[in-house]
């Protein structure tokens, strides 16, 4: 960490590195916000300052547990997670510490709202997937200075299929109605996931390799904001553009769940928004100041354009293979445009025919359930279950429990 920390105090040369391609990626969030969104110069630099800050309560309990051994600690953090600081009595004072931060729980998180969130996640069922994954995860590719630290952590290696499976399958966790109460699933895979990032952070910021006055920090504030505004704001804006109807008043409930799994993933308070509006703006500034798309942008693209292919379907795995594979370059294209899918090294021919063509009966279909007395609790029941018997098609017969997930959400 010695190489980062001596860089902290200087702007690193991702940030704003390419204006105008950054404003173009931007640009489908400028249209849904009212008013003037650019960053002041305050705003800019604070921008600027988050590519060099981590997590620093996470960062210390991290250096406490190496100096002890992984094989010790990890253990006791693990507990800690699942069954609360007090039910180990004789805790060390380093994780005491820690836990006692986490499960002080902000006064603004309202338990009702959040599982409320939960609830509007499983509406659009199946659809809510595959905007995390088009809109989400693969547009996310364009901003490259993340992609670094996926790369040198063995992403491609590891391959795009089990990296959409593991981070869906910790996104269903989080968004469980009760999954965010302390201890319950989405709670600890949550605080084993910024483990994990802890761990990257310091092991990739040593790395020879790692260019720390280019890229600043690996998982930085920036980009864990992006991240979990990525969750939020983006999740929303698709499923309304894929023909969800959803209110305001479920949009903030989204809203609010992803502020409190942002702040219990380390996101510092300052990042972290209160309404969809808010976010918007946040999420359009950290888009200015990204680094554009290069190589790395095409590599995980292409990697991703055929995870499809390697899904484990029940049955007719080639044909469904092929058509997810084009369903979700569809749903792209009309997210990115032209341009991004050459960025992104993906056929720059595919048209925008899904959306066009699902949108307006999903739509009709929805506004028809929600008119039927109960008909919205259904919409839930079934694409809460739709979403869980999905990661069967994920993950085949051997899925991981939720600590070996994810290492690069």
């Amino acid at each position: 960490m010695d190489k980062a920390a001596a860089s902290a105090s200087r702007i690193p040369r991702r940030h704003g590195a390419d204006p105008q391609v950054a404003r173009r990626i931007a640009r489908p969030l400028r249209r849904l916000i009212d008013g003037d969104p650019e960053p002041t110069p305050a705003q800019w630099q604070a921008l600027g300052a988050s590519w060099t800050q981590g997590d620093a309560p996470m960062d210390r309990l991290l250096a406490w547990m190496v100096s002890e051994g992984l094989a010790r600690s990890r253990p006791l953090f693990d507990a800690a997670a699942a069954r609360g600081i007090d039910a180990l009595p004789d805790a060390p004072v380093p994780l005491r510490e820690f836990f006692r931060q986490v499960e002080a729980t902000p006064d603004w998180v309202d338990a009702a709202q959040r599982d409320e969130g939960a609830r509007v996640s499983g509406i659009a069922g199946l659809t809510g997937l595959d905007v995390l994954r088009d809109l989400g995860l693969l547009a996310g590719y364009q901003a490259s200075a993340i992609n670094r630290t996926l790369l040198l952590t063995g992403a491609l290696e590891k391959g795009a299929q089990r990296r959409v499976a593991e981070t869906t399958q910790w996104w269903i966790a989080c968004t469980r109605p009760g999954g965010m109460a302390r201890g319950a699933p989405g709670y600890v895979a949550t605080l084993q996931v910024r483990l994990i990032h802890a761990l990257v952070r310091r092991r990739v910021a040593a790395r020879p390799d790692w260019d720390a006055d280019q890229y600043g920090l690996p998982i930085n504030q920036g980009d864990l904001q992006a991240t979990y505004l990525a969750f939020s704001v983006i999740y929303l804006f698709g499923q309304r553009l894929l023909g969800v109807p959803l209110r305001r008043r479920e949009g903030a409930a989204v809203m609010h769940l992803w502020r409190y799994i942002g702040w219990l993933m380390g996101v510092e308070t300052r990042w972290l928004c209160d309404t969809e509006q808010q976010g918007r703006v946040a999420l359009y500034q950290n888009l200015l100041a990204q680094a554009p798309p290069d190589e790395s942008s095409r590599l995980l693209g292409r990697a991703l354009r055929d995870e499809p292919l390697q899904r484990h379907y029940a049955n007719f795995a080639a044909l469904r293979g092929r058509w997810n594979r084009a369903k979700h370059l569809s749903i792209a294209r009309s997210f990115i445009g032209a341009r991004g899918m050459r960025a992104l090294g993906l056929p720059e021919g595919v048209w925008p025919w899904y959306p066009l063509l699902s949108a307006p009966p999903r739509l009709l279909a929805h506004l028809g359930w929600r008119a039927w007395p109960g008909g919205r609790e259904r919409l839930i029941r079934r694409g809460l279950a739709a979403q869980q018997d999905y990661l069967r098609v994920l993950f085949g017969r051997e899925r991981p429990a939720l600590a070996a997930a994810p290492d690069g959400v």
